[in-house]
């Protein structure tokens, strides 16, 4: 049965709900019941670990035997495992819904297999209906699913000419106000922010992300310090109000540690050598520069050894997005995981 115009529209309605729920180590998932003439008769969204599935809670607000017949509109693929709650499969089944559309397929080792037990049901499934929609929404989550791991991004800021500092180490600022409330607002959203202990030791920072007025945004990182060097007492992340972690070194390490934790986006502004690591060792899924329209000249370079010697070695990028913050632009891109050749 080809997805109808309803279908995606509700889709649309069922991604808007599902940040609702809160960020951690489930993922942020909205779903809608439409009765068989299209009207949306319920959504629902996951409001954290241990509490009803976006499916189930959907239900939940339905009388019995109201869904029957109904399809059911899911931003991920319905589960098809028991953890701390049942599967959201069986709940589907149970309630007699007649037709599951979903966005993104589920990696999970355990909790795959939805799509396929709603089939062997007699329901019928249609999947990646605003899929790129979705994954952008789960983009951590799916991260940690694939890979392990955090889902990281990489930034920096840089004069025109790829400078991060003046010869005499000078750096504050090379971006204007936008672009810097721009990085704390992104700060914001991250579970983690990364730096190196040259960067603490020489700059001081906080890691900490603020407003426009200065004041702490309510949420706060995690502040992560990559390096063996002591963090001085008077350190202003010492401040923080959440403790610092610090790591001797291993990136790969530091980000299994930081997934055990439940960290599952990861900001690194550590200065050129720890973000020359994080793209050297391919740990970067997401890069921000930052390019002010200045020219500093020098040896200061934004980015380090990243392991090219040979220019068919260069590491190729996807250019997502490009945003004019006042006079400097801000450039994301992401990794392709491939050289030129």
């Amino acid at each position: 049965m080809a997805v109808t115009d309803i279908e995606r529209g509700a889709m649309r309605h069922a991604l808007s709900v599902a940040p609702n729920g809160p960020r951690g180590v489930n993922p942020q998932v909205g779903a809608v019941i439409l009765s068989a003439s299209g009207e949306i008769l319920a959504d629902g969204w996951h409001r954290g670990i241990g509490t009803p599935h976006a499916e189930v809670d959907a239900l939940s607000k339905l009388t019995p035997d109201a869904a029957r017949g109904a399809t059911a509109i899911v931003t991920l693929e319905p589960c098809n495992h028991t953890g701390r709650t049942g599967p959201c499969s069986e709940a589907l089944i149970a309630a007699g819904i007649a037709r599951v559309v979903y966005a993104v397929a589920d990696p999970g080792e355990d909790s795959a297999g939805g799509a396929q037990r709603l089939r062997d049901a007699g329901i019928d499934v249609d999947a990646r209906v605003l899929e790129e929609d979705a994954a952008q929404l789960l983009e951590s989550w799916l991260t940690v699913q694939r890979l392990g791991r955090p889902h990281v991004t990489v930034k920096w800021a840089q004069s025109l000419d790829g400078r991060a500092a003046a010869t005499d180490g000078t750096s504050k600022w090379i971006t204007g106000p936008a672009a810097r409330a721009d990085v704390h607002r992104r700060r914001a959203q991250a579970d983690a922010i990364v730096a190196g202990t040259g960067t603490v030791l020489a700059d001081d920072p906080a890691l900490t992300a603020r407003n426009e007025s200065g004041e702490l945004f309510p949420q706060q990182p995690l502040p992560v310090v990559i390096g063996s060097r002591a963090i001085p007492d008077a350190a202003a992340v010492r401040r923080h109000p959440r403790s610092v972690v610090q790591y001797d070194g291993g990136l790969a390490e530091a980000l299994d540690d930081l997934a055990r934790r439940g960290v599952q986006r990861v900001f690194v502004e550590g200065g050129p050598t720890l973000a020359s690591a994080f793209v050297r060792d391919g740990l970067a899924d997401e890069i921000l520069t930052y390019v002010a329209p200045v020219l500093i000249g020098g040896d200061r370079l934004a980015l380090g050894d990243i392991g090219v010697a040979t220019i068919s070695q260069a590491r190729r990028l996807t250019v997502a997005a490009v945003h004019h913050l006042g006079d400097d632009l801000l450039v994301i891109t992401n990794p392709t995981g491939e050289s030129e050749n």
